[in-house]
């Protein structure tokens, strides 16, 4: 999908407003250090006016490309050495500029965006609203498939007059990000600029912007700020630090198409704000003139050494630089680690694309991991609707730890062949469990914690009780996979499985923060989508797999408590109908009414008080006014078959999955949307759960609470649901006897080929797509996009890779045989 921006000159209502007010003081002289080249119309000021500029915000959500360099284990930690030096840059790529760029830590931001402002003969474009942009892979094998993390972007202007080539990656020996960039004129007189936005260390409102001799430098008031250094090897013709929306080179260059007010710095008294720096290049006089730079930015915690950072990638070179990005003699890279994945070759067979999604899968979900505290796996690495939200203050965004997601993410490791890093990830989780060490708790330990940073420090609070059982049922897949020895399994049961199994059993009063109530298992503080309390479907789920996982583990560990874990997760099995499954529901599979006389019955999403024939309503949640529980459905219950609770043949299984089908609901409950293929077929999407609140506004266009919460907000399909559809329907097939070759074929053209859909030109899967409901927003988004909310989402990338070894091996990946037992 081509990405195009068609308003010339389209910019912000701020900044046109901030270039009719602005007036301009009067131009002093460069000083006697020469630190940018000036002529008869152009001056060096020392201050830049205009502070602190307008509000910062994060850049757009829905990335194209993520990148990073592939740094191997040692001895199961990431450790930093001469030899095997670890770079801790992190990058992301939307409407074809580069945006959020980390350093130090994976959620520490640096960077909002870098772009090219672009002048010529009556215009002045910026390279993210005025060029259509493709996106492609650096490094691809014979089969097309990626095999690194490195992007060609190629931007051309929407009127035929210039085009810019990118080359992005990492430099796997420095803390720095190279760029190669090609400018090609079309007709005369086009002069590139750069332009940098700032947001060191993960805000956007305390930033310091100077030129300092060839060199675009930038960090916070902070005394213990980290230093951004941009530097490329054509040098710079002028160079500007400035506010923006007030006096940046967006603002000079709109008056007249000249960087002619020039500013050395943004402060002189440590003074901070919203920063921009821009630098223009040499102008192409004629047409087809062509201009090609390497350019590096450079991270540290001082000036000196971050200049001494990017000058040494360019020093080292394009090629030198790529090549060991990808892996060469002296360096173990991302195409190493693919050739580590052997059943990637197999799955490959049972994907539509020749496997270019599921390669591109692996990269992005290692590349998703922290590298100072190894195996801390992140959701994504996206600020959700990031260019609404405010970057006053700094935020994580998705650049955080769940162990829900987290689970997930380690399954599709162990899936396509990579032991290593679930095994490293599970002794993390340690990290995040709650004990009476944890910062200002009280309580009863044992459960794992909502979110955190990938250091553990606590964000959220909440009890999800699934999330809790998650790290139990790792342990045990693990353990049975051989990852795990008979010794170490059973010294992870007594240090961080049994207090998991015991908290799951009785649960307890709990005190953090806001949080202080008393957990009654398997009634949840939150359920997976973490918004409501009671008895989930999905949430039971995972209870009782854990459950059974813990009594399994137990019996290896000779605990007596084996048969209590074992015990109760078969009453709980045989309560499922009774607090989870309504007889007098409200939802009909066909369009005909449905008396509650005669309701087939079915699961609800969630039932509050275990009582799901009752009038008890959900709590409002993302704007919307909760509503009766019986109208609400969510496809969680397809977690009971997965796990092996419950028999995908199970009839209330079948009636709830036959609701979760009818497309005759009003939008606001439906669940099930369709979407064309790329062979011309359908493929099925699905919502979370109807009354979801969690996305645009229908009637506005606004993004997710964009002016605060509105009922008119709408959550959208979400894609791994199409790969939980999938792995029902391969386990229904296997159930009823009716899997063969063609059958196999046709659920892979139809939840394979459907998760494929979804994925942009990048080959990143979203979190949510456009349904095609209300307004398209400014964005214009067509059936099947990823919308601002988040891409690449890690759980999205690890459904897919466990769907496909699941079609595979004709069994369902996340199956528990000891769980299916229990029915028997």
């Amino acid at each position: 999908m081509l990405t195009l921006h068609t308003q010339r000159s389209a910019l912000s209502s701020a900044i046109t407003a901030g270039i009719l007010g602005l007036v301009l003081s009067g131009c002093s002289p460069a000083d006697s250090t020469g630190k940018v080249e000036t002529d008869a119309a152009t001056s060096l000021n020392k201050v830049a006016p205009g502070a602190p500029g307008v509000e910062p915000t994060w850049a757009f959500s829905g990335k194209t490309g993520i990148g990073t360099s592939y740094e191997p284990y040692l001895n199961g930690q990431y450790q930093d050495q001469a030899t095997n030096p670890v770079s801790k840059v992190w990058f992301s790529v939307a409407q074809g500029i580069l945006t959020e760029t980390m350093f130090g830590l994976i959620h520490n931001a640096q960077l909002k965006e870098l772009q090219f402002i672009i002048s010529g003969n009556g215009f002045v474009d910026t390279e993210k609203d005025n060029t259509i942009s493709t996106i492609e892979y650096l490094d691809t094998d014979d089969q097309g498939r990626p095999q690194s993390l490195a992007y060609k972007i190629i931007n051309k202007d929407i009127e035929g007059k210039y085009q810019i080539e990118k080359h992005i990656f990492t430099d796997p020996d420095r803390n720095s990000l190279m760029m190669n960039v090609t400018f090609s004129a079309f007709e005369a007189g086009i002069t590139p600029h750069l332009y940098v936005n700032p947001h060191i260390d993960n805000s956007g409102a305390n930033d310091i912007a100077a030129i300092e001799g060839k060199a675009l430098v930038a960090h916070t008031s902070d005394t213990n700020s980290t230093v951004m250094t941009i530097k490329s090897d054509v040098d710079f013709v002028h160079a500007s630090a400035g506010f923006v929306g007030s006096s940046d080179g967006i603002i000079d260059l709109q008056d007249n198409g000249k960087l002619d007010s020039l500013y050395q710095t943004t402060s002189n008294t440590n003074q901070g704000g919203n920063v921009a720096l821009t630098a223009q290049y040499p102008t192409l006089t004629k047409a087809n003139d062509s201009l090609s730079f390497n350019l590096a930015i450079g991270f540290a915690q001082d000036k000196a050494s971050s200049l001494a950072t990017a000058q040494a990638t360019l020093d080292a070179g394009y090629d030198a630089v790529k090549q060991a990005y990808l892996g060469d003699d002296k360096h173990v890279g991302w195409k190493d680690y693919l050739a580590s994945l052997t059943p990637l070759e197999s799955m490959s067979n049972n994907t539509t694309d020749n496997g270019k999604l599921l390669y591109s899968s692996a990269l992005v979900l290692k590349a998703q991991e922290d590298k100072t505290h190894a195996g801390a796996l992140i959701a994504s690495l996206s600020n959700p609707w990031g260019d609404t939200v405010s970057a006053k203050v700094g935020s994580t965004g998705y650049k955080a730890v769940w162990p829900r997601d987290f689970y997930q993410c380690a399954m599709a490791f162990l899936a396509m062949g990579d032991t290593q890093t679930p095994k490293v990830a599970f002794e993390y989780l340690k990290k995040v469990q709650v004990n009476q060490k944890t910062p200002v708790f009280a309580g009863t330990p044992g459960w794992f914690l909502q979110k955190t940073h990938v250091d553990g420090e606590i964000e959220w609070v909440g009890v999800q009780l699934d999330q809790t059982a998650m790290p139990i049922m790792l342990g045990w897949k693990l353990w049975q996979a051989g990852v795990l020895t008979d010794a170490e399994i059973s010294s992870w049961y007594q240090d961080m499985l049994k207090p998991a199994a015991d908290f799951l059993v009785t649960g307890g009063k709990v005190k953090l923060d806001w949080n202080e109530t008393n957990i009654t298992p398997p009634n949840t503080q939150q359920e997976r989508w973490e918004e409501q309390a009671g008895f989930s479907p999905s949430t039971t789920a995972a209870i009782i797999a854990g459950l059974v996982a813990a009594s399994d583990i137990a019996t290896l560990a000779k605990d007596a408590d084996a048969s209590t874990y074992l015990a109760l997760a078969q009453t709980l099995q045989s309560q499922l109908e009774t607090s989870m499954v309504t007889t007098s529901g409200l939802l009909s599979a066909t369009e005909a009414a449905q008396t509650e006389a005669n309701a087939a019955p079915y699961y609800v999403r969630i039932s509050p008080n275990g009582n799901p024939n009752t009038a008890d309503k959900l709590l409002d949640n993302n704007g919307k006014p909760g509503l009766d529980q019986r109208l609400i459905l969510d496809g969680g219950f397809l977690e009971l078959v997965r796990y092996g609770v419950v028999d995908a043949q199970d009839p209330v299984i079948k009636n709830s999955v036959m609701l979760i089908d009818n497309q005759q609901l009003e939008d606001n409950l439906r669940v099930k949307y369709e979407f064309t293929a790329k062979d011309g077929s359908k493929v099925p999407g699905y919502r979370r759960y109807g009354n979801d609140g969690y996305g645009e506004d229908t009637v506005t266009g606004f993004s997710y609470a964009e002016n605060g919460n509105t009922e008119d907000q709408r959550g959208r399909v979400w894609p791994f649901f199409t790969g939980e559809r999938g792995h029902y329907e391969l386990a229904l097939a296997k159930a009823n006897g009716s899997l063969t070759p063609d059958t196999k074929q046709g659920l892979i053209n139809t939840y394979v080929q459907g998760m494929e859909t979804f994925a942009n030109q990048g080959l990143m899967l979203p979190e949510q797509a456009w349904d095609g409901v209300g307004n398209p927003t400014r964005y214009n988004y067509k059936m099947g996009d990823g919308t601002n909310s988040a891409t690449p989402l890690a759980w999205t990338h690890a459904e897919y890779v466990k769907l496909v070894r699941s079609m595979t091996d004709e069994q369902v990946w996340d199956f528990y045989p000891v769980v299916k037992q229990l029915a028997q």
